[in-house]
């Protein structure tokens, strides 16, 4: 049986790519605010309304809290704009070579082979 820590480790190694990544805040953040809008004049609904709205921002940090760990796995993200940019830029001129090269032996004189 694995520990918490295990299956962590285990669910990090996999990568992730941007569509993984849960970032559906909107419903919460609309929760928040149409309870926060309420104003029931009962104390004890007021008490329980807060209450709600309490439990409602809790779930929405833990959300962001997730959504910034999955982050922090997506491949690139720790390097910075100049670097993801000569990352590119080497990528693309890697590109261009090999479809040149590939170009070439195309055009290439083909030997027939006798059997």
């Amino acid at each position: 049986m694995m520990d918490t820590t295990d299956q962590n480790d285990t669910s990090q190694s996999v990568s992730l790519t941007v569509n993984d990544v849960d970032v559906e805040f909107l419903p919460l953040i609309y929760e928040i605010i149409r309870s926060v809008e309420k104003d029931p004049q009962d104390t004890s609904q007021k008490t329980r309304e807060s209450h709600d709205t309490s439990q409602k921002v809790l779930e929405l940090q833990k959300k962001l809290d997730q959504a910034r760990n999955q982050l922090r796995r997506l491949r690139g993200v720790e390097y910075n704009k100049e670097e993801q940019l000569d990352k590119l830029a080497t990528l693309r001129k890697q590109l261009q070579l090999k479809k040149e090269l590939l170009q070439k032996y195309r055009h290439m004189c083909s030997f027939d082979i006798p059997k």
